[in-house]
């Protein structure tokens, strides 16, 4: 989180001397920069997972090579290999090491199991990690907002009077904190 705030505070180092209206106006203008090109950029992907779990797919596929699988049932398979055996369930997608129940997102064993079952790894993906809800999330456009003079506000809204909430003097000093013996 704070390397968060400290980029937001670099990026807006300018602008915080401002109104608050044109600091909300520059903040407004950079979300909009940032939301066109994450959109453009999800658009060009060609993998059918996003960018970020293609690449930690690459070391599971990696890993669930040479592992030994064998079914159980029609949906249960039991992979031994490697520093801990697993049992998936390729229809609940769950798997005992519960790095599949966790991340929506095949483990090793899975991947696997997968191979042996000869289904593919993408289908047992969540659709949140796929390409297509990454450009689901960026699709929307987030517009600027228009000059006060273009605003088209309601008369109920316009004719509200909205008082600024009361606020109670606090005593002077340091505040007396109760201590327990």
């Amino acid at each position: 989180m704070t390397n968060m705030v400290e980029f937001l505070n670099s990026m807006l180092v300018n602008a915080r001397d401002f109104p608050y209206v044109a600091l909300l106006d520059v903040i407004q203008e950079k979300m909009s920069k940032w939301w066109n090109d994450r959109r453009i950029v999800a658009m060009a992907i060609t993998a059918p997972l996003t960018p970020s779990w293609e690449s930690e797919f690459r070391p599971r596929f990696a890993q669930s090579n040479g592992r030994h699988t064998s079914q159980l049932n029609p949906v249960t398979y039991h992979v031994k290999g490697g520093e801990l055996e697993g049992v998936v369930d390729i229809f609940n997608k769950t798997c005992t090491c519960k790095e599949f129940d966790v991340d929506k997102s095949p483990c090793v064993h899975a991947i696997a199991t997968a191979h042996h079952a000869q289904v593919s790894v993408y289908s047992l993906v969540s659709p949140y990690y796929t390409k297509e809800y990454y450009v689901l999330a960026y699709g929307e456009t987030i517009y600027l907002v228009r000059s006060q003079s273009q605003w088209d506000v309601p008369n109920e809204v316009a004719t509200r009077v909205v008082l600024p909430r009361e606020v109670k003097e606090r005593n002077r000093g340091r505040p007396k904190t109760s201590r327990f013996p």
